[in-house]
């Protein structure tokens, strides 16, 4: 069994959905773990306000409330690839992430993911990453390390003042030359009715990516990435909007059966660079990935 080192939490909404105790609300938010798992938590004493005082499965709900919990996973997934620190100072770090790990916990995993890795490595139990990557996708993550600066950097991706360049790798089998050549995405995307999946549905656009073509072989071709919004999995459904998804994706353009994960054919999906100006010194910061994706 695996535990969490820290307590995850949430906030009861404001609206009760039809519920009389915080156990009865945790049953309807986490579906897939049983009502005998929480009340287990909560006899153990796993289950807390933030004050530290427990809750128990008799509580009642509370509007807003705090609650703070710590994950379970009955065996958690080594990941056998190392995530590298590129820059740290007072106020950040950056870090590289590799294929498969998670940024925060989630799903499997509780301590195998970039911010408990970090917090772990650094000292730092304050360490949080301000934005998040997908699993399955590599490359540079930025955290903040100073709770009191960090709503600035929060700030920069909600507002989009910060430019990100990613790398992919498409088959194209194509005999034309689209080296050079730029496309510019403009769509609205949803949830799709299959679980973690998005799709392109009509409507105003709510995404935006500008790519590029920057070398090309007989049936591969490898691409920058500049996502102007950040929906989920947009580059993802963008590529594929294009007619080239990316190489061993198995969201899309069709769900592929669950299985392990291979990790000798990672999503080809690098994020590459962060540029922005820094909330707190104003002075212009560029990182960048020193490795890059390379064509068959």
């Amino acid at each position: 069994m695996a535990i969490s080192a820290r307590p995850s939490k949430l906030s009861l909404p404001q609206t009760n959905p039809g519920v009389t105790t915080v156990l009865e609300y945790l049953l309807l938010k986490f579906p897939a773990i049983d009502e005998a798992a929480w009340r287990a938590r909560m006899a153990e004493g796993k289950v807390h306000r933030d004050d530290g005082s427990l809750i128990t499965s008799e509580c009642p709900f509370k509007p807003q409330l705090r609650v703070f919990y710590y994950r379970e996973v009955a065996s958690e997934p080594s990941i056998p690839f190392a995530e590298r620190i590129l820059y740290q100072d007072e106020h950040i770090l950056v870090a590289y992430k590799p294929h498969f790990l998670p940024v925060t916990p989630g799903g499997l995993y509780v301590n195998e993911c970039l911010q408990q890795r970090l917090r772990k490595r650094t000292g730092i139990e304050a360490l949080q990453a301000v934005h998040r990557l997908d699993r399955v996708t590599a490359g540079l993550v930025m955290c903040s390390i100073n709770p009191d600066t960090r709503h600035l950097y929060h700030e920069l991706f909600k507002s989009r003042n910060i430019h990100k360049t990613y790398q992919a790798i498409a088959e194209t089998h194509t005999d034309e030359s689209i080296v050079g050549q730029q496309w510019e995405v403009k769509n609205r995307l949803e949830q799709s009715e299959q679980r973690f999946r998005i799709h392109v549905t009509a409507g105003a656009a709510n995404s935006h990516s500008v790519i590029c073509c920057v070398q090309q072989t007989d049936s591969q071709a490898l691409f920058e990435l500049h996502p102007v919004t950040g929906r989920t999995h947009q580059l993802r459904v963008h590529m594929q909007t294009l007619g080239w998804p990316i190489l061993n994706d198995r969201y899309y353009p069709v769900l592929q059966p669950l299985s392990p994960d291979d990790y000798a054919s990672p999503l080809q999906l690098l994020s590459k660079g962060l540029e922005f100006i820094d909330p707190v010194t104003q002075a212009p910061r560029r990182f960048e990935y020193d490795g890059n994706l390379s064509l068959d």
